[in-house]
């Protein structure tokens, strides 16, 4: 890739650290697998049809509009966003909103020769405005990138304001990619984009945040059945039939294991109460969260990338996502920040005293601001 990201690269050479608030998804989940008498030899080219079944149950779809890899998520936005660009060379533009989840940008802009920017302002809640978009786009743009609920900011976008966005899309003919993965810490009160509208809304998403799953790499997309055959087409020309056994494990889970899922959610929800007891406590401004468990904290501190990888990784072995990484607008300069994104999922609530990691934070922040 020409466009790396940066935010990845640091992401996993940060060093091993005793309070880490990196995670933007839950860790630790561990089921032992029962599986029934199983052909370990088939290969579906469309999906395995019982999980295609079971996710479109879970979503209210036709299973002709699931299309399932196990490419996770990310793989799957890498994919769609290159076939929607190679669809045609006069939709040669594409939209992102600012500020996102960094790696999707890069990967717009690895297949999208003009990239613009959609601003999501914080003193409209991160909301995403209509008519700021329609002032924007143009007869050659062929897709919007969005992620909802928002990343970093945890916003949720209403139904109302994704049919705002949906009519623009609609009118100017140009696909919309909603990155829902957050959406499924509180999926039935989440709109899909693709619910809006069935012709140009893509929905992207998986149970890798929510649920701890991110060693199976389940990636689920909703589309018009068009698109689907175009994915697992692309996808049957580049790496070949997803492995069925990343597919049986996703049955094994919804079905018989679809209580443990839950139930494994279910522990942070204390931690998270501590957290925005003690954001409120302390007086630190914060985004509220409605779905997941990450939270877009300001702090007194101008810089906080300096102040995460100089001070807090080293000197207290703590870590936190700097907000920079959030803010790029076009190339890879990074910009001061007082933003952190604090997330739980590391913080294992059957291992680890959240109080102990927040006690170990607010000493970070105290003695960095009184160097």
């Amino acid at each position: 890739m020409k466009h790396v990201s940066a935010y990845l690269d640091w992401y996993v050479h940060v060093p091993k650290v005793k309070y880490d608030f990196r995670s933007s998804g839950l860790t630790s989940f561990r089921y032992s697998l029962k599986f029934d008498d199983a052909d370990l030899s088939v290969n579906y080219a469309y999906g395995n049809p019982e999980v295609v079944k079971l996710l479109a149950e879970r979503y209210g779809v036709k299973p002709e509009n699931i299309f399932v890899s196990s490419e996770g998520a990310s793989g799957q936005n890498a994919r769609i966003i290159r076939c929607i660009a190679e669809r045609s060379r006069r939709k040669c533009e594409a939209i992102v909103e600012y500020p996102t989840y960094e790696p999707l940008l890069r990967q717009v802009q690895e297949h999208f020769p003009r990239v613009k920017r959609l601003e999501r302002d914080e003193q409209k809640a991160y909301g995403v405005d209509g008519d700021c978009l329609r002032r924007i786009v143009s007869d050659k743009t062929g897709l919007l990138v969005l992620t909802n609920p928002h990343a970093p900011s945890s916003a949720v976008l209403s139904k109302a304001e994704l049919s705002e966005v949906m009519a623009v899309a609609q009118e100017f003919g140009f696909y919309v990619l909603c990155d829902e993965i957050y959406a499924e810490f509180s999926r039935e009160n989440i709109p899909t984009v693709f619910a809006v509208n069935e012709e140009f809304g893509i929905t992207t998403t998986s149970f890798t945040k929510a649920y701890g799953l991110g060693g199976i790499k389940l990636g689920v997309a909703l589309a018009n059945e068009k698109l689907v055959k175009e994915f697992y087409t692309d996808t049957l020309s580049t790496v070949g039939n997803a492995p069925n056994i990343v597919q049986l494990v996703a049955v094994e889970l919804l079905t018989r294991g679809k209580e443990a899922l839950e139930s494994h959610m279910r522990k942070w929800e204390p931690a998270k109460r501590e957290m925005e007891e003690w954001l409120e406590q302390k007086g630190y401004e914060h985004f509220p969260n409605r779905a997941g468990v990450t939270y877009w904290v300001k702090l007194p501190i101008n810089d906080t990338l300096k102040w995460v990888n100089e001070h807090a990784v080293p000197k207290h072995s703590l870590a936190a996502v700097p907000g920079a990484f959030f803010l790029y607008r076009k190339g890879y300069e990074t910009v001061k920040s007082n933003r952190v994104r604090l997330g739980l999922g590391n913080i294992n609530p059957e291992k680890t005293s959240i109080k102990k990691a927040l006690e170990a934070l607010e000493t970070a922040v105290k003695a960095y601001a009184n160097r």
